[in-house]
């Protein structure tokens, strides 16, 4: 029972098949790289003196740093849940859309709402928890919203919603 009220607590990671994608490549690249790492160690254990030893000790480093890399993809991966913006529709923006926002000046600005791996402002994915995303999640055409971010209130008005 008490193992059914902590499945309830685990919270859905929603992301794009690309992105599950890139996370099971990172994990299987890191298992790869696993094994070479305790052969280091060995090999850096075989040198003597441990205190003295700086490969030893950048390679326990790098062993904690995979193994806790390891432990967050794969926690990750099984609370995935990939959603295929295609398959959805409607007039509001949600997770996976592609919105087209209009700034103060009527230039047009395309996000989509992506998962926390796979937001890069630079190619115009934003995190739904992002402040734009969590501003921009449930508005409709000709919305106007407003996003507080470092430099200042930005004020956009919603030109398009879509699922591509």
């Amino acid at each position: 029972m008490k193992g059914d009220a902590q499945m309830a607590t685990v919270e859905k990671m929603p992301m794009l098949q690309e992105g599950y994608d890139k996370l099971t490549s990172e994990l299987k690249r890191l298992k790869i790289e696993r094994p070479q790492i305790v052969d280091a160690i060995e090999e850096a254990r075989a040198h003597g003196d441990l205190s003295e030893n700086a490969e030893y000790h950048a390679a326990k480093e790098r062993q904690g740093q995979i193994e806790a890399t390891i432990a967050d993809i794969e926690d990750k991966l099984s609370r995935a849940q990939i959603i295929d913006p295609r398959d959805l529709s409607g007039d509001k923006v949600v997770f996976g859309a592609t919105v087209t926002l209009l700034d103060e000046d009527d230039k047009p600005i395309k996000y989509q709402i992506v998962g926390q791996t796979e937001a890069d402002a630079k190619s115009g994915r934003i995190s739904y928890n992002s402040p734009i995303g969590r501003a921009l999640i449930g508005r409709s055409v000709d919305d106007e919203v407003e996003v507080s971010v470092p430099a200042g209130d930005r004020y956009y008005v919603v030109s398009k919603i879509e699922f591509i």
